[in-house]
């Protein structure tokens, strides 16, 4: 769902980058430090933070804390601190946009095809939402009434945050974090470009991103037909139904977690997310089509006042 794509940086010391399969994408991990040693061993470092996520956060693995949720009715779980940290950090999304983002939309999910049928999960109940989910102490979570959880719009986000602090925590003096189009970066500055809603193939100039983080959320990839109809894994959490494509969403914040969660808040309603983005501190630009001018697109960016237009170079560029 999140495409930003990012030029990497000029290299200062020993620097190195490497990727690998998690999270249901690639992961690129970049750092530079001392010695070329401690560059590996810092993303060595970074990679099993990312891969811990993996494991507790997927909708896939039975053994994951999700799962385990999943299957728990209104028994109270007891799950590891990353999953409370992730839900705790849901609901806040969840409370600043006023229900927007909600991680029990996984039935929505698996109806078009998104996510697997597992047969041994009870069927939720239709009125169970965000604000169902039980936050106790001792890293213990409730769900009160039946439903189905999925981290997927937010878990990706968090993993970026904790690979950078693992970076940061193994003394580098950069680090660089992709996650298909989540990224956060410290220690310099890359200039970030996103692909063009009607043309993937296609990049423009986003901005210069420094010491922060930027996720993108469009359907360019993601969008398929069911029933007749075109679908995408970014649910309306107030309709319960797949937005529409033809539209790009980045977020710009301190933590990815929050970028990567309120991608899902704008893309669905673009206007009722600016005090959502104004509670984290994040900003937003938004890519939609251009109805007086076909295969073109237009850019707005959000603000204090509200959304203002964005002149984005190339936005023009691509034929109808």
């Amino acid at each position: 769902m999140s495409h930003a794509v990012c030029a990497p940086s000029t290299p200062g010391g020993h620097a190195g980058t490497r990727a690998r399969p998690l999270l249901g994408t690639l992961v690129e991990i970049g750092a530079r430090g001392a010695s070329a040693q401690a560059v590996d061993a810092a993303i060595e470092r970074a990679f099993a933070a990312v891969q811990t996520i993996h494991d507790l956060m997927s909708y896939h693995d039975p053994a994951s804390d999700v799962s385990r949720l999943n299957r728990a009715g209104a028994d109270c779980v007891a799950v590891h601190p990353h999953t409370w940290d992730v839900l705790a950090l849901a609901r806040d999304v969840a409370e600043a946009s006023g229900g927007r983002f909600d991680v029990s939309i996984a039935p929505e999910l698996v109806r078009h095809g998104y996510l697997p049928r597992h047969a041994d999960l009870a069927q939720p109940a239709p009125e169970a939402n965000w604000q169902h989910i039980e936050l106790l102490p001792g890293d213990r979570v409730r769900l009160a009434r039946p439903l189905h959880l999925d981290l997927g719009g937010i878990a990706k986000g968090y993993a970026v945050d904790c690979a950078i602090r693992a970076l940061r925590d193994a003394g580098m003096e950069a680090g660089r974090v992709n996650a298909g189009g989540d990224l956060r970066l410290f220690g310099g500055a890359e200039p970030i470009h996103v692909r063009h809603p009607h043309a993937a193939t296609h990049l423009l100039p986003l901005c210069q991103l420094e010491d922060g983080a930027v996720a993108t959320s469009a359907t360019y990839y993601s969008a398929r037909e069911v029933d007749g109809r075109e679908v995408s894994p970014l649910i309306d959490a107030a309709t319960r139904k797949p937005c529409a494509g033809g539209r790009s969403v980045s977020v710009l914040a301190e933590r990815c977690a929050h970028a990567d969660a309120l991608t899902k808040v704008v893309y669905a309603d673009p206007a009722a997310a600016l005090a959502a983005l104004q509670r984290f501190g994040a900003h937003a630009v938004v890519l939609d089509a251009d109805l007086d001018a076909p295969g073109h697109c237009r850019a707005r960016a959000s603000g204090p006042g509200g959304w203002r237009e964005l002149a984005l170079p190339g936005a023009e560029a691509v034929a109808g």
